[in-house]
């Protein structure tokens, strides 16, 4: 008893030496990064702008809010909800045989090199980068927001994918190759049956992410609400914009809500 408490006792040091390092760099690069943040103003302007913001969510436009039609709020939130359904299923589609082709307990490593390279070259360009040269495309519109959504899940879903089927029994897969099974018979019988509730919960949580980046794109003209909202902004209608704001709470509130219901039940059944 007493070795393990002089045990104990040398490597306090040693770990209060790591410690102290490690809060002398955060400090510093807590010091260097406010060095490059400029000191934030606010104008007599700003304070009337946030007040008026304040106001219109408070008080929202209620022929905007409750109204129908194609400028109504809850028909932007469905085209928002199908610009993200469709863009994460897209995008689910390419990542799947691609997460089988990077994963190295599935792959030999050279295969897995150029596509884990292809993956990280999709993650590497920003949403709203995508969003303007799908535009450019196709247009402005919800199909270049599907398009974009699209290619953004690709990088994050393959990403999940492969560690997940990476984390996999690997006694399984051993006894199937000693089997004499084919790739896809790997697959169908050693992977998927694992796989299955951990897909889905990423799916979910893609989604969940997709919704917000829906309205974000928006913005540049990818369809959804963000379009309706920067204009009501640029007017600074900001009833309209009160309206655009509660109806996005409303969403993202019940889809959160549905996501968890949905991992709690694949976790615990």
């Amino acid at each position: 008893m007493n070795k393990k408490l002089e045990a104990v006792l040398l490597t306090q040091p040693k770990r209060a030496k790591y410690y102290i390092t490690a809060a002398i760099i955060v400090l510093i690069a807590l010091i260097w990064s406010s060095s490059a943040v400029n000191q934030m103003t606010l104008t007599d302007k700003g304070w009337r702008i946030g007040w008026n913001i304040l106001e219109g969510i408070v008080t929202p436009d209620k022929d905007l809010l409750f109204g129908g039609g194609d400028s109504g709020v809850a028909y932007l939130i469905l085209q928002t909800i199908a610009i993200a359904f469709l863009g994460t299923l897209v995008g689910a589609i390419i990542a799947v045989p691609l997460s089988f082709i990077s994963a190295t307990n599935i792959v030999p490593k050279p295969v897995v090199v150029v596509t884990r390279f292809v993956i990280m070259a999709i993650r590497t360009v920003p949403s709203l980068v995508y969003g303007l040269m799908f535009i450019r495309v196709t247009g402005p519109g919800p199909f270049a927001g599907v398009m974009t959504l699209a290619v953004v899940s690709i990088g994050m879903i393959s990403k999940l994918f492969i560690e997940t089927i990476e984390d996999l029994d690997s006694g399984i897969l051993e006894s199937l190759d000693a089997a004499g099974s084919t790739f896809f018979q790997k697959i169908r019988y050693g992977v998927l049956p694992q796989l299955s509730s951990d897909f889905i919960s990423i799916l979910a949580y893609r989604f969940d992410m997709n919704l917000r980046e829906a309205t974000i794109l928006g913005l540049v003209g990818a369809g959804g609400i963000g379009a309706p909202m920067i204009f009501a902004m640029s007017g600074y209608e900001w009833h309209k914009v009160g309206a655009i704001l509660i109806g996005l709470f409303v969403l993202i509130f019940v889809i959160e809500y549905l996501s968890d219901k949905l991992r709690q039940h694949l976790l615990h059944g």
